[in-house]
């Protein structure tokens, strides 16, 4: 293990460095928005140290924006396959695959672009009505709001169906009942959308009431916080297909 990989918060810098670089050839805008996404947003380094995609897995990315899962994913295993795994963290998702899905086609443009079109599948089309593949992991991150409450009830129940017994899903949302937290994710959400030409709408549930929604559906669920280092009320819920026996 090199000496980077070893020293006290030196595992991440190389992974985050490892999953940014492939966008330098989609452009500048994408690497920098690829480089400081990583950097900022504690999700993906809690995926990779928590283990919460394992080796092998069918992984499909819902609202996959330029395609970060899929980048961090392939940064990972070429880091794994050199040695270069952080000791103490899970085992690496060695041999995972990425089926993203994402709205805007420039989006799109730029995950093709930077990660090619055998390292992962990008498909453009809306999450409503694109068919799910089948996944034994699925990523939803800061999506569901965007719908309203029974658009969001049947991607779930979609989600459901494409998973199997013991298959997971990692879903981020806002915890309505959080309240300056959740207000601020709010104008903040809207603020960016407006930049970019779009309404956005906010719909959202109490982490209770997302709770009981995704054990309705058959999931075990539990959820840890995900707004570290940021002033938000995001919450990660982890939830397993309950295996029948």
């Amino acid at each position: 293990m090199t000496a980077a990989l070893a020293a006290p918060g030196g595992d991440w810098p190389a992974l985050r460095e490892a999953a940014s670089a492939p966008y330098r050839s989609a452009g500048r805008m994408a690497w920098g928005f690829a480089r400081g996404k990583l950097g900022f947003d504690p999700i993906f380094r809690h995926v990779l140290r928590q283990g919460l995609i394992a080796p092998q897995s069918r992984v499909l990315d819902i609202g996959c924006g330029q395609g970060l899962i899929a980048s961090l994913l392939i940064g990972a295993n070429a880091l794994a396959a050199r040695g270069l795994w952080p000791s103490g963290w899970a085992a690496a998702p060695r041999g995972a695959r990425v089926t993203g899905i994402e709205l805007v086609p420039r989006n799109i443009e730029r995950a093709r672009a930077a990660l090619g079109l055998e390292a992962a599948t990008f498909i453009c089309g809306d999450l409503r009505s694109t068919p799910f593949p089948a996944a034994d992991a699925i990523v939803i991150l800061d999506v569901l709001h965007y719908l309203a409450l029974p658009e969001q009830d049947e991607v779930l129940a979609r989600v459901r169906a494409a998973l199997p017994a013991g298959g997971r899903l990692l879903l981020r949302v806002g915890d309505a009942a959080a309240a300056a937290g959740f207000r601020l994710s709010q104008w903040a959400d809207a603020a960016v959308s407006l930049l970019r030409g779009h309404r956005a709408p906010r719909r959202g549930r109490t982490l209770r009431a997302w709770i009981a929604r995704l054990e309705a559906l058959g999931f075990e669920v539990r959820s840890e916080p995900m707004s570290q280092g940021t002033p938000f009320a995001n919450v990660l819920l982890i939830a397993q297909v309950r295996v029948a026996g």
